[in-house]
């Protein structure tokens, strides 16, 4: 029996991001998993995340607050389903904590894995949607510009704290 590969993009629903930084890849785990990080590099500028709660663990909240410019807040709550230290981090807001699934329905599943790549990282993010309409919804609100944005946060907050 052939084994399937669940990380196989699909065009019509999943949105991918895939970059090379040059920060070690236990640096950008550590971004993601510390929520002290979160709050200086998760929204893209002028954004601003302005709360996080982190439970690393399967069924463990992932928890953010982004505030607008024009100071309207927008909190985000869902958990992680996979953990593999400093390799992958796989999130959805599709459940709440404990794997119950959320009112709204949820948005989006997201598989971010972390690859060594010289002394940085090959940093690749499968962000798999429901439906077409959701992936163009997503796409059409900036994945790609807000995803890179937040990225390039990332890096220079971990080259200034590093």
């Amino acid at each position: 029996m052939a084994k399937t590969n669940y990380y196989q993009p699909d065009p019509k629903t999943d949105l991918v991001l895939e970059r090379i930084v040059d920060v070690p890849r236990e640096l950008v785990w550590k971004a993601w998993t510390t929520p002290e990080h979160i709050l200086k590099w998760f929204t893209p500028a002028p954004w601003k995340t302005i709360d996080c709660e982190i439970d690393l663990r399967p069924g463990g909240i992932f928890r953010t607050t982004m505030l607008s410019p024009e100071g309207q807040e927008f909190p985000n709550s869902g958990c992680f389903l996979d953990i593999v230290e400093n390799e992958k981090l796989v999130f959805t807001d599709i459940f709440e904590p404990g794997f119950k699934p959320t009112a709204n329905g949820g948005f989006f599943t997201a598989i971010l894995t972390l690859e060594k790549h010289g002394n940085g990282t090959k940093y690749h993010v499968l962000a798999r949607h429901k439906d077409e309409e959701s992936r163009k919804k997503h796409e059409e609100m900036g994945f790609h510009e807000g995803w890179n944005a937040a990225l390039d946060q990332l890096v220079e907050l971990m080259k200034a704290v590093h």
